[in-house]
């Protein structure tokens, strides 16, 4: 745990206040001290849009690799969950730039704009099939019947995942996605890594297959690879399960996190009912008001000034890409959802090397999602009187469902 510095101010993000409306304490404090130190989590956090996207580009900062949850555990404990760390310190994203880069190369052609519009004809058939399922109940739960699995399956079907075996898919991924948290619960982090090998176990067996019988998808791309000496059994394998799980959770919360920020601008709804056209300049606002990740982690590799303050080699930061995408020094009226601001200079997706590959994408499938939905449900309407949203710390939050009448 880091020790706090003497020159920045200091915030409890355990707060009502925080929990209430991360948003406005998050502008309270950008305006306060950009550079920010929270003891509950010993490290800093950074909220000016110019600040993310300097840190985000430096090289002197690294990923985080996520493992700050296994900080608070013994070294014994530490230990029992090596299987789990090696597999994450695998993950594209999560190694150094080299080996970044390494991978982008492999997986970029399979995001493009270009490839991406490709499966737009899947999307949308998959969209309705999900809608069709609850069209005759007249209402829903988005996230369960819609939001997470229309990116699930399309990931899975990219990645070469047989049908049949979907749920369990989604089961594991739920599981791998504790080691994001801070929490340091054993008892989780044993059954993240317990689900982490079985999904490793699941996908060599896979991968045998296709080295008998190659096809179109990305397991096969990974297979011949890995005969290439490009990459390793075990980082195909990591870096399968990441694109498994990353690829609908991140689109899965923009399109829940899109929902509601649609009902609480009913003129933007209705705009876009009138003129779907205007769709993929709404997902941008969506992305920069309430995008899939509140905030990113990074580790001082070594020591960088940051908004007048020199933060040491070896602290975490926090980087805020919710507060930077509401900073009005960027963003003109920055809480209004406005969908003339066109592409703006948003966050939502990172910045730099670790911009993230599945941008196109997520992009894609939301528009599509967005425009059958409206479409098809024109009395959509929520049902609940406030939004399901639960903390996602250290200063985020995440709905735990969305439920909706048509």
């Amino acid at each position: 745990m880091s020790e706090k510095p003497a020159t920045v101010r200091e915030y409890d993000v355990t707060t009502p206040e925080v929990l209430a409306d991360p948003t406005a304490w998050l502008h309270r404090v950008r305006e306060e001290s950009p550079v920010a130190w929270l003891p509950r989590f010993g490290g800093y956090l950074l909220t000016r849009h110019a600040d993310v996207v300097s840190v985000l580009q430096d090289t002197r900062l690294d990923t985080a690799n996520m493992m700050r949850a296994m900080e608070a555990l013994t070294p014994e404990q530490r230990e029992e969950l090596t299987p789990l760390r090696e597999a994450v310190t695998l993950w594209v994203g999560h190694t150094n730039p080299t080996d970044h880069r390494r991978f982008q190369l492999l997986l970029k052609k399979y995001f493009t704009p270009r490839m991406v519009d490709r499966l737009r004809p899947r999307v949308r058939e998959i969209t309705h099939d999900l809608l069709d399922a609850v069209a005759g109940k007249g209402s829903m739960e988005v996230i369960r019947d819609l939001a997470y699995p229309l990116p699930a399956n399309v990931i899975a079907e990219m990645l070469g995942m047989p049908v049949a075996d979907r749920e369990r898919l989604q089961a594991w991924s739920r599981d791998v996605l504790i080691v994001f948290g801070q929490s340091g619960d054993l008892a989780a982090l044993r059954r993240c890594q317990d689900s982490m090998m079985e999904f490793h176990d699941y996908l060599r067996g896979l991968a045998a297959q296709r080295r008998a019988e190659p096809r179109e998808d990305v397991l096969s791309m990974f297979v011949a690879a890995q005969a290439d000496g490009i990459v390793t059994e075990d980082e195909a394998l990591a870096n399968c399960v990441l694109l498994l799980f990353a690829g609908h959770e991140t689109t899965a919360n923009l399109i829940a996190n899109g929902l509601v920020l649609l009902f609480q601008n009913p003129d933007v709804l209705a705009a876009l009912r009138a003129d779907p056209e205007q769709m993929p300049m709404a997902v941008e606002e969506m992305l920069r008001l309430d995008g899939p990740a509140g905030a990113i982690q990074r580790k001082v590799v070594e020591p960088v000034e940051v908004g007048g303050h020199l933060l040491p080699a070896g602290a975490h930061v926090f980087v805020s890409l919710a507060a930077a995408n509401r900073d009005p020094a960027v963003f003109p009226d920055p809480d209004r959802f406005d969908v003339s601001r066109g592409r703006s200079r948003h966050m939502a997706f990172g910045t730099g090397t670790y911009y993230c590959l599945g941008a196109s994408l997520a992009r894609m499938e939301a528009d599509e999602c967005f425009r059958i939905l409206l479409d098809r449900m024109p009395a959509l309407r929520p049902a609940y009187d406030r939004p399901d949203f639960v903390p996602a710390p250290p200063v985020s939050h995440r709905l735990a469902s969305l439920e909706v009448l048509f």
